[in-house]
């Protein structure tokens, strides 16, 4: 994901883009990363999958957001596939709102603990009707079981696009950043 802050720099020029590299290569996707050994889509799987690699992303932002002396409203976290899943898993189960979660072709991997959870920050999904990988199912399931939490959740769905992020999508994942640091200053 870091490969967007160059696109994203000129309309958020005072921001600082992080990412942290997943620990394992991804067979799946010959040049990336993934979190944890991804064999399917069963709920139980995704749930647990995103609970074992959560410590790991808190610890490094709790490191970042400290090291920077910047708090959680000063945060937005963006994931694509599994990077969404943990985006989602790891800002609603945060102990304080982050600004903004966008996630591209990616789902929510479980609502355990989520009902009465406070940090609710706002969500983008973006998500392309040819995804392979992930299908477009995801999106709606993801946006009703979101809407279902009290999650204040935009989504777009980008027709004819697979498991990537379409020029559409970069632009509003941009604006949507923008649009929520504006109300935290």
């Amino acid at each position: 994901m870091i490969s967007l802050a160059p696109q994203w720099q000129e309309s958020l020029p005072d921001t600082l883009f992080l990412a942290p590299h997943a620990p394992q290569r991804c067979g799946m996707m010959g040049a990336g990363y993934q979190w944890w050994g991804l064999s399917g889509f069963a709920p139980s799987a995704l749930a647990a999958g995103a609970a074992s690699a959560a410590p790991a992303i808190d610890a490094f932002i709790d490191r970042k957001l400290a090291q920077y002396e910047l708090t959680e409203a000063d945060l937005a976290l963006v994931g694509f596939s599994q990077g969404t899943m943990m985006a989602l898993h790891v800002a609603l189960r945060r102990p304080r709102t982050v600004a903004a979660v966008i996630g591209y072709a990616g789902m929510l991997a479980g609502t355990a603990g989520l009902a009465d959870h406070l940090p609710k920050p706002p969500v983008l999904l973006v998500h392309g009707t040819a995804d392979p990988v992930v299908p477009i199912a995801a999106l709606h399931m993801s946006e009703s079981e979101l809407k279902r939490l009290g999650v204040d959740v935009t989504t777009h769905v980008s027709y004819g696009v697979g498991h990537t992020v379409d020029p559409v999508g970069l632009r509003l994942g941009c604006e949507f950043v923008a649009k929520a640091f504006a109300q935290t200053v």
